[in-house]
C-alpha cells in the first residue's frame, strides 16, 4: 500500500469515526431549573437536575465565590448565562453557565468575612443539589430582622397552597391568540393578538423589576400557538402562576368593561359564548370529551385560581379607573377555557375590554390605556403574592 492510499485510508477512518461519534445520542442530562430562598437564618439555593449526577463543590477567593461544577450535564439554554442579583449583605449573585460541553457552573458571589458556614448536599428524586449558606448574625439585613408572615386565608379558607406556605417564584404570561389566529378585530382593523402581545411585554419588564421573579411568555413575537399547548407550556416551565391575556368582543356593541375567568364549569350563557369564541381553533374531537371534562373536575387549583382571579379583578379596574371614570367591572367567574384546562398551578384568564365597543376599541389603541392593563395585571399579581405571605 503506497503513502497516499494510507493517507485516504486514515481520513477515512476518521471519518467513519466522526460520523460514528455524531450519531451517539447525548448521555448528558439537563439542568433545567435554578431558584432560590432568602430565610430569616439562612438563604437555599437549589439547582434542579434531571437525573443522579456527580458534582464537585470548592471555593475560591479574590472575588469571594463558592462553586458547584455538574459533570455529565447540559444547561437548558432559557438558564444559559442566568445571574440574579440578591438583596442580602452577605450574597451577591448566584451564576450559571454551561462551563464547557459536558460541565455546568454554579457560582455564588458572596463575602466569606461575613459568612459563618455553608454546606452543599444534594436530594433524590428527583435529584437536586442545595447550597445552604449561613450568614454571621451582623451579616442579616434589615429586612431579614422581620418573621415570615403567614398566608392570609382565602375567602373558602386556607387552601393547600396557603396551608404549606408555598410562593411565587416562575410566572408564565399567554398572550392570546397570535399567527393565523388574529382573535377579536375591532371595526378599526385592531386585532386582538396585537394588542395582548404588547400589554404582556410591558407587563414583563414590570415583572422583571423584582428581581426574585422569573417570567415567561408563551410567545414573544406573532405566532401561532394552538390553544391546547398553552397550560402546557405553563406545566414544562414549572410555573407557579399561569395568566392568560385576552381582549373580547360580542355582538351586543354596548357591553363594555373587564372581566376575569378561572376554570370551572358554567350555567351562565354570556359565559358560556365567550368560551365558544376562545375554544374556536381547539383541534380537540367529541370522542375526547370525557378526557376533557375529567380534566375539569380534577381541577386542584380551583380555590387559588379564584382567588387569583378576584385580586386581579380588582386591581385591574382599579388601575384603568385612575384615567378612566367609566370602566366597568364585570366581575369574576368560572369558565371551561382551553387555555386553562390541565394547568397545573393557578390559572386565570382575563379580557382586559371589548374591541365591539367602540370607545374601549378606540382607547385598546392608545400606549397609555394597555400600560395601565398592564399595571393592573403586575399589581394584582403583587396582591395574590403578597396573600401569600410572600410579598
Amino acid at each position: 500500500m503506497n503513502r497516499l492510499t494510507l493517507l485516504f485510508s486514515k481520513i477515512g477512518l476518521l471519518l467513519l469515526l466522526a460520523l460514528t461519534l455524531s450519531g451517539q445520542s447525548d448521555s448528558r442530562i439537563e439542568v433545567y431549573n435554578l431558584r432560590y430562598h432568602t430565610h430569616p437564618s439562612f438563604t437555599r439555593i437549589v439547582v434542579d437536575i434531571g437525573s443522579l449526577r456527580e458534582y464537585y463543590y470548592s471555593q475560591l477567593l479574590s472575588p469571594d465565590r463558592i462553586y458547584v461544577d455538574i459533570y455529565q450535564a447540559k444547561l437548558n439554554p432559557l438558564l444559559q448565562g442566568k445571574s440574579v442579583l440578591l438583596d442580602t449583605a452577605y450574597l451577591d449573585h448566584i451564576r450559571i453557565a454551561q462551563k464547557n460541553h459536558s460541565t455546568v457552573r454554579v457560582a455564588v458571589d458572596l463575602d466569606f468575612a461575613k459568612i459563618k458556614r455553608y454546606h452543599v448536599w444534594h436530594l433524590l428524586d428527583p435529584f437536586r443539589i442545595v447550597i445552604d449558606i449561613y450568614p454571621k448574625n451582623s451579616a442579616l439585613s434589615p429586612s431579614l430582622s422581620t418573621p415570615p408572615q403567614p398566608a392570609k386565608p382565602a375567602k373558602e379558607g386556607y387552601s393547600m397552597v396557603r396551608q404549606l406556605g408555598l410562593g411565587i417564584q416562575r410566572i408564565v404570561i399567554d398572550p392570546g391568540h397570535g399567527g393565523k389566529d388574529p382573535g377579536c378585530i375591532g371595526k378599526n382593523g385592531l386585532q386582538e393578538k396585537t394588542i395582548v402581545l404588547d400589554v404582556c411585554t410591558e407587563l414583563k419588564k414590570l415583572l422583571q423589576s423584582q428581581q426574585d421573579l422569573e417570567v415567561i411568555l408563551t410567545r414573544e413575537t406573532d405566532i401561532y400557538l394552538p390553544v391546547e399547548s398553552r397550560p402546557v407550556i405553563a406545566n414544562q416551565k414549572r410555573a407557579d402562576i399561569y395568566i392568560s391575556v385576552h381582549a373580547n368582543s360580542v355582538p351586543n356593541k354596548k357591553r363594555s368593561g373587564v372581566q376575569t375567568f378561572y376554570l370551572n364549569f358554567s350555567q351562565d350563557a354570556s359565559v358560556n359564548a365567550i368560551a365558544a369564541q376562545e375554544n374556536a381553533t381547539s383541534t380537540k374531537n367529541v370522542s375526547e370529551m370525557k378526557d376533557i371534562i375529567m380534566k375539569i373536575v380534577q381541577n386542584s387549583k380551583i380555590v387559588e385560581s379564584k382567588e387569583l382571579a378576584k385580586i386581579m379583578q380588582e386591581n385591574i379596574v382599579r388601575s384603568l379607573s385612575k384615567n378612566f371614570k367609566d370602566v366597568k367591572d364585570l366581575g369574576v367567574k368560572g369558565g371551561p377555557f382551553w387555555v386553562l384546562i390541565g394547568g397545573e398551578m393557578p390559572s386565570i384568564l382575563i379580557e382586559i375590554s371589548h374591541l365591539s365597543n367602540s370607545k374601549e376599541a378606540e382607547r385598546l389603541k392608545t400606549p397609555q390605556y394597555r400600560q395601565l392593563v398592564a399595571k393592573g395585571i403586575y399589581d394584582g399579581i403583587m396582591d395574590y403574592m403578597e396573600s401569600l405571605g410572600k410579598g
